[in-house]
């Protein structure tokens, strides 16, 4: 259904910053951009309202910026599902249910993202860092949770980037991925909640 292919392009492009926060989109240009009439961009834009990623503004829509009050709460949240994620997968890997690929592909992605962010490219370490998180929400097991995550790190990846720029984030970030790694594989469900945790409100502080 082209609205389906409308929305997830628009999602995309505004989750990868194309459209930054505060830019205003209407539905001529985006319909000349995306060579689509207007009536699938008019849903698609609905449904990314519902979303909260936009917002309706006279004859168009504006690309939600959020408030420092406002990423504080986002992060508040994020802390506690980040937190339950790991805690869970912690105890699925306690119980063998986890495949040793899973977790050796997260290590993979923490590695790679620990030399995407040492060489300074920004814009693969955010892909990255969301990618890590989302694999260990993903071996949590409650689709939830990680249906709640992706929609909220919609709302804040854009302060990803921010988060890494000062010089000593980008290590600090590092090390307690792999302090996190080595909870979930070793099964400390509270440890792991407890690192998660930390870090989530760790960035968030990096942002205040």
């Amino acid at each position: 259904m082209q609205v389906d292919v409308v929305y997830r392009r628009l999602r995309e492009l505004i989750v990868a910053g194309a459209h930054p926060p505060g830019a205003r989109l209407t539905e001529m240009a985006l319909s000349e951009e995306l060579e689509v009439s207007r009536t699938p961009v008019r849903e698609a834009l609905r449904r990314l309202e519902s979303d909260g990623l936009v917002h309706g503004a006279g004859r168009g829509v504006v690309v939600n910026a959020l408030t420092p009050e406002s990423l504080a709460h986002a992060y508040a949240v994020r802390a506690a599902l980040e937190a339950l994620a790991a805690e869970l997968a912690a105890g699925r890997q306690r119980a063998g249910r986890i495949a040793p690929a899973a977790l050796a592909d997260l290590e993979r992605d923490a590695l790679r993202l620990e030399e995407v962010t040492a060489a300074g490219d920004l814009d693969r370490a955010i892909e990255l860092n969301r990618r890590f998180h989302r694999g260990i929400a993903e071996l949590a097991g409650n689709p939830i949770a990680l249906e709640t995550l992706d929609r909220l790190w919609d709302r804040i990846v854009i302060s990803t980037r921010a988060s890494l720029v000062p010089p000593d984030r980008p290590e600090t970030v590092a090390a307690e991925h792999r302090e996190l790694l080595r909870a979930i594989r070793d099964g400390e469900g509270a440890v792991a909640a407890r690192i998660a945790g930390d870090h989530a409100r760790g960035t968030n502080a990096t942002l205040t």
